[in-house]
C-alpha cells in the first residue's frame, strides 16, 4: 500500500513537472506578445481616459469578472492573510508598476515607455539574492547583454520625455520586481484566485490614486479608446496576467521576469505596425541583442534545471 502511494505520488509530480515545461513556455510566449502590445493599447486608451483611472477601472472589472467566475466554480475565497498579502503585491505590481507606467505614457512614446521598464528583470535579480535567488554566470551574462540592448535600443529613440516620466518609470520598473519577488516567499490564493485577488486591490488602490490626484471619469470617451480599455481588460488583464502569476510560481524569477526584455521591440514593432513608427537599423540592432539576452537566460535556466 506504502510502494502504491509511493508510486502514485511520484506519478502525479511527474506529470505536474511536464505540465510545467508546456505551459511555461506558452505562459512566457503570451508575456512576450500580448504585454509587448499593452503598450500601444494604453497610448490608444489615454486618448479618453486619464492614467490612474484608466488602469484602475480596467483591473477592477477583470478581477470582478474573474472572482465571480471562482466562486461560481465554488473556488474558495481567500483567507484575510491571503488578502493582505494579496493587497501588498496589488498595490506593487498595479497601483505602482502599472498605474506609473500609464502616467509616464502620456509624457513618452509607448516605446520608450517599454524600453524603460525593461530595466526591471534587474531589480528582480537585485532582490531576488536578498532571498537566496542569485542568479548564476550565465544568467548574469544574459541579463547584461538584456541591458545593453536596452542602451542600444535607447540610442535610437526620440528619449525627450520629462523627467518625471522618467522617474515614474524607474519606480514602476523596481515596484513590480519587488512585488514579484516578495510574493514567491508569502502565502498568497492558488491559482487564478491570486490573479483575482491581486486584481480587485490594485484596482482599487489606482481608482484612489486616481481620485486623490483629481482625476476624473471621461464623459464622452471614443470608440477607440474603449475598444483599447476592453483589449487592456481581456488580453492584457485576464489572459496576460494569469500567465505571469503562472509562470512566477514555476519558474526563477530572472526567467519570469525576461518579458520586460521581449516587450520593447514587440512595443516598437506594434506602433510601427499600427501607428506609423519609423524603426531604424539601430532599433533593429538592439532588439536582436535583447533578444539574445532573453536566450541567454533561458538556456541558463534549462541547464540548471537539468
Amino acid at each position: 500500500m506504502n510502494d502504491a502511494t509511493t508510486l502514485a505520488a511520484a506519478g502525479a509530480g511527474n506529470a505536474a513537472v511536464d505540465r510545467s515545461r508546456l505551459l511555461v513556455p506558452l505562459g512566457l510566449l503570451a508575456l512576450y506578445v500580448i504585454w509587448g502590445s499593452t503598450y500601444l493599447g494604453i497610448r490608444f486608451a489615454l486618448a479618453s481616459w486619464p492614467p490612474f483611472l484608466l488602469a484602475g477601472v480596467r483591473f477592477l472589472i477583470a478581477g470582478t469578472l474573474l472572482f465571480g467566475f471562482l466562486r461560481l466554480r465554488g473556488v474558495a475565497p481567500p483567507t484575510w492573510r491571503q488578502w493582505r498579502n494579496a493587497a501588498v503585491v496589488g498595490v506593487l505590481l498595479l497601483g505602482l508598476g502599472n498605474g506609473l507606467v500609464c502616467f509616464a505614457e502620456e509624457r513618452v512614446s509607448s516605446g520608450i515607455a517599454a524600453v524603460a521598464v525593461a530595466s526591471m528583470p534587474l531589480f528582480a535579480a537585485l532582490f531576488g539574492s536578498w532571498y537566496g535567488h542569485r542568479p548564476n554566470r550565465r544568467e548574469t551574462l544574459g541579463l547584461l547583454v538584456g541591458f545593453a540592448g536596452v542602451i542600444v535600443l535607447n540610442l535610437g529613440g526620440d528619449l525627450s520625455g520629462s523627467r518625471i516620466a522618467a522617474l515614474a518609470l524607474l519606480v514602476a520598473a523596481a515596484a513590480w520586481a519587488f512585488g514579484s519577488v516578495w510574493s514567491k516567499q508569502q502565502d498568497m490564493p492558488a491559482g487564478p484566485m491570486n490573479t483575482a485577488a491581486q486584481m480587485l486591490c490594485g484596482g482599487v488602490a489606482l481608482l484612489l490614486m486616481g481620485l486623490v490626484s483629481g482625476e476624473q471619469l471621461p464623459a464622452h470617451p471614443t470608440l477607440h479608446a474603449n475598444l483599447a480599455l476592453a483589449y487592456l481588460v481581456v488580453f492584457g488583464s485576464l489572459i496576460g496576467f494569469s500567465a505571469y502569476l503562472y509562470v512566477l510560481k514555476h519558474a526563477r524569477p530572472v526567467l519570469a521576469t525576461s518579458y520586460a526584455y521581449v516587450n520593447p521591440p514587440v512595443a516598437v514593432l506594434f506602433g510601427m505596425l499600427l501607428a506609423g513608427e519609423h524603426v531604424g537599423p539601430v532599433e533593429i540592432a538592439g532588439m536582436a541583442i535583447i533578444l539574445l539576452g532573453v536566450a541567454t537566460i533561458t538556456l541558463a535556466r534549462q541547464k540548471r534545471a537539468a
